[in-house]
């Protein structure tokens, strides 16, 4: 992996060795290292090497590279490429290691095959550099990934000889050193230097512990492969004393002990992990079905998801339930929701929180505050469906609030609302596509098993979003609380082996995605639609609009066209033998109750629907024209009784406001309702022959006397009928929830060529050879050079006379300070006209912003 260029030194010297490209996929994978551009090479790998910058680029590394990375953490430093491969495969023979030693030949060569690659990862992430013979880790990346007693490590290791034995009195290492076999040192230093070199020596080591007891040898197979750390008594067993004796365990307490990492990696056969992963977890058993049922199947629910939320935007058209003071939806309206839409809680959340994302639904911000749809639900209702079904699906792939964590405890065990806050999470997006990305890579019509999926995730980013389990306290917990101090001290117990840590976020969120994905029709039987991989497909780069477009095509044949009839039927019921086109849907919605949903939707007219219909301002003869013009049936004789029944009372009376009062040209009527009982509640009174004034609300007259069978119509003060439209309650204009970052978003190609331009110029400009002045000394390195501005003026004239470069110091009109490399062209009025080469073009500079120049060596002018 050695290039011509010679030994690099650091890794701004290494980065500056890389071609364009490799700077360009290192920005793109670590976009936070554009923010802001660095100024030159050293300031780039200096932000490479920051603990935050490092610790994003880790978790975004697969289990493999992981795996070397944290290989490379416990390995000399530098450490030659032979001795990492040593650590990911093992020794080939291993005298008097553990049972467990060794890998098959057949993982020994998958790791050697794949480390290559993985190392060009680690190299591509900057979190390696050097060539083969001298590979090294950069400083954050191993702080964050060699084993302590604080920070455990996946490997199982614990702390080297030096490390474990650092408090240890020089007397106890010299007993140590001389019960190992070994001779006496003259001090401290030189008696840990021959531990080590004992540990590392394999055969020396078997000779050791061929000697050890059968118990000591158990006690070490418990430790080997982590945790390295034991809880002891007092007075440890014997065998416990021949390990301690020999610094094989090197006390870490007055009551623990730990394996140094030397010795455990000789009873490990030199391997550094108990299970390399060269290769993913295979998308595993996998079962193949008709790409075209699943077509079928994935569209059948995608239809079904509008009709939902279809059916949401209906229950709250006239105002939903209210918001909670700590935001979101109680549970008893969320209960309530998922009754009206006829599914589980947690289902009708997802259902909510789609809306949400989509911008369909938001709070009013009135000071009854309560939720409805927004003014962009009626431009969604009025598109075809394939485009609302995209409108939605894209909607899910971005947000980053995430539905399932609805009825779960925050972190101060306060209960998650639905449309609530504390909701986001940053890894769903990204997560989300993953799984869709999986199954897209499998052939159509095949569907594999959700713990394959998840397997797989794991082995991609096994450090993103997992839970890190905190090392337990001394002394040890593995015992039960009744065993007694002898059985203690035969056992040394592996600390932490009782704690299992709970799932992590990411598994989450790809089950809950796998269960949305199927109802909202992206999948279809386990499988991915069709329709699906036509909105994946567009790149990052790539216009998302001809993505949706391409789905939307894919879609459309699959959906079932929406009808312009129904059967009309002599029981008072309508059926749609599919979906209606949508003004059809909605005068029916208003001219009759849903009775039954499913493959058909049944409707049925009651006195009380119809009316609604009157109230809307249709006729009887409009409706039983409008039944006719859509009916392939008949209008029913007792439907259209119905309709003139309802019509002929409708109206008799009116209610208007005085508080409210009862207007009806039948005296007769009007002394029925007086002396109507059920009308006490209303406290009417006679004003006139034809009107009656009531004590209450006009609205609550009206249904007063709707439940007592009347059929009365609100007039204005004008005496014209009030036509009650579903005029529905809207937000004011609202856009959709923003979704949280996880972290700086990807850079596109025009900026990525753009900074490595700026950075290789700033690199130019800050290692350019200076002439050193006669007078002034050279500047510190990364500070500006200071000259008078005389000086300044008769150099920049002079390099203009002999077209030679210059070094500056420029500031900025903002402030900012930088570094250029110029060859002057102009001088005059007060300006410099100059070729920069940091931005490749030519510019002018006030003189006056100049901090200082500097002639450049020839070499570098050259």
């Amino acid at each position: 992996m050695s290039g011509s260029h010679p030994s690099p030194r650091t890794l701004a010297e290494e980065l500056r060795n890389r071609p364009d490209d490799d700077l360009s996929a290192l920005l793109r994978s670590r976009p936070d290292l554009l923010n802001p551009v660095p100024g030159d090479l050293t300031q780039l790998a200096t932000r490479a090497g920051t603990r935050a910058s490092v610790v994003r680029a880790v978790e975004r590394l697969d289990a493999f590279a992981l795996q070397t990375a944290e290989a490379l953490a416990i390995a000399p430093d530098p450490c030659p490429y032979d001795t990492l491969e040593g650590l990911m495969t093992g020794d080939e023979e291993a005298p008097g290691t553990s049972g467990t030693s060794g890998t098959d030949s057949a993982l020994q060569a998958a790791v050697r095959g794949r480390l290559p690659d993985a190392l060009a990862a680690l190299r591509a992430q900057a979190l390696v550099w050097g060539p083969d013979d001298r590979l090294r880790l950069v400083r954050t990346a191993r702080e964050l990934l060699t084993p302590s007693a604080t920070r455990p490590s996946p490997t199982g290791l614990g702390p080297t000889v030096a490390e474990a034995a650092a408090g240890m009195s020089p007397g106890r290492l010299q007993e140590i050193v001389t019960a190992a076999g070994l001779p006496t040192t003259p001090d401290p230093v030189t008696a840990v230097a021959a531990l080590t070199s004992l540990f590392e020596d394999r055969e020396a080591m078997a000779a050791l512990l061929d000697g050890a007891p059968a118990e000591s040898h158990a006690v070490l197979d418990r430790l080997v492969w982590g945790p390295p750390y034991g809880a002891v008594t007092a007075q440890p067993a014997p065998h416990l004393r021949w390990l301690l004796d020999r610094g094989v365990l090197l006390p870490v307490g007055a009551r623990n002990v730990v394996l140094p990492r030397e010795a455990a990696l000789h009873l490990r056969a030199g391997r550094a992990h108990r299970a390399p992963e060269p290769e993913p977890p295979a998308l595993a058993p996998a079962t193949a079905r008709d790409p075209e049922m699943v077509d079928r199947t994935a569209a059948g629910q995608a239809f079904t998801a509008l009709a939902t939320i279809d059916e949401l935007l209906k229950e709250w058209d006239l105002g939903g339930p209210p918001v909670l003071r700590a935001g979101g939806l109680s549970v008893r309206d969320l209960k309530r929701t998922a009754t009206a839409l006829d599914t589980g809680v947690h289902t009708a959340a997802f259902w909510l929180e789609l809306a949400y994302a989509a911008g369909l639904i938001a709070s009013d911000g009135e000071a009854d505050e309560q939720y409805a749809p927004t003014p962009a639900a009626e431009d969604w209702r009025q598109l075809p469906a394939e485009e609302r079904w995209v409108r939605l699906a894209a909607a899910w792939l971005a947000a980053t609030r995430t539905a399932g964590l609805v009825g779960t405890a925050d972190a101060k065990g306060r209960t998650l609302a639905a449309l609530g806050p504390h909701l986001d999470r940053s890894p769903a997006p990204e997560v989300r596509r993953r799984v869709l990305a999986l199954l897209g890579s499998l052939p159509p019509g095949t569907a594999v098993p959700q713990d394959a999926v998840l397997a797989r995730l794991r082995w991609e980013r096994p450090l993103r979003g997992a839970a890190q389990a905190a090392p337990d306290a001394a002394p040890a917990n593995g015992h039960a609380p009744d065993h007694n101090a002898a059985q203690n001290a035969a056992h040394a117990t592996p600390q932490g082996a009782a704690h299992s840590a709970p799932q992590d976020l990411r598994s989450r969120i790809a089950l809950w995605s796998l269960h949305e994905a199927e109802l909202l029709g992206l999948t279809g039987r386990g499988a991915l639609a069709g329709h699906t991989r036509a909105l994946l497909e567009a790149g990052p780069d790539a216009d998302p609009a001809q993505a949706h477009r391409a789905a939307a095509a894919a879609l459309a044949p699959l959906l079932p066209t929406p009808l312009d009839h129904v059967l009309l039927q002599a029981d008072l019921t309508a059926v749609a033998p599919g979906p209606l086109e949508r003004p059809l849907a909605d005068a029916l919605d208003v001219l009759a109750d849903v009775e039954s949903k499913g493959g058909a939707t049944v409707y049925r007219f009651t006195p009380g629907s119809v009316r609604r219909a009157l109230d809307a301002g249709r006729s009887a003869a409009d409706i039983q024209s409008f039944l006719a013009a859509h009916s392939r049936t008949p209008v029913p004789q007792p439907l259209a009784y119905l309709i003139d029944d309802v019509a002929r009372r409708h109206g008799v009376l009116r209610i208007g406001a005085a508080s409210a009062y009862v207007r009806c040209d039948d005296d007769a009527l009007l002394n029925e309702i007086l002396a109507d009982r059920r009308a006490d509640g209303l406290r009417l009174r006679r004003l006139a022959p034809t009107v009656l004034a009531a004590q209450a609300a006009p609205d609550a007259l009206l249904e007063g006397l709707r439940a007592m069978g009347y059929a009365p119509a609100a007039e204005s003060a004008e005496g014209d009928v009030v036509i009650a439209r579903a005029d529905a309650h809207r937000t004011p204009p609202r856009t959709a929830p923003a979704p949280v970052p996880d972290g700086p978003p990807a850079p596109d190609a025009t900026l990525l060529e753009a900074a490595v331009r700026a950075i290789r110029a700033g690199d130019l400009a800050a290692t350019a050879e200076r002439k050193p002045g006669p007078e002034a000394a050279a500047p510190a390195p990364g500070r500006l050079p200071r000259t008078t501005s005389a000086e300044t003026l008769a150099t920049v004239q002079a390099a203009a006379l002999t077209n030679s470069a210059l070094w500056i110091g420029y500031v900025n009109a903002d402030g900012a300070a930088s570094q250029r490399v110029i060859a002057p062209v102009r001088v005059e009025g007060g300006f410099v006209t100059a070729y920069d080469h940091t931005a490749d073009e030519v510019r002018t500079y006030p003189l006056h912003r100049i901090t200082g120049v500097s002639e450049l060596a020839d070499e570098s002018a050259s």
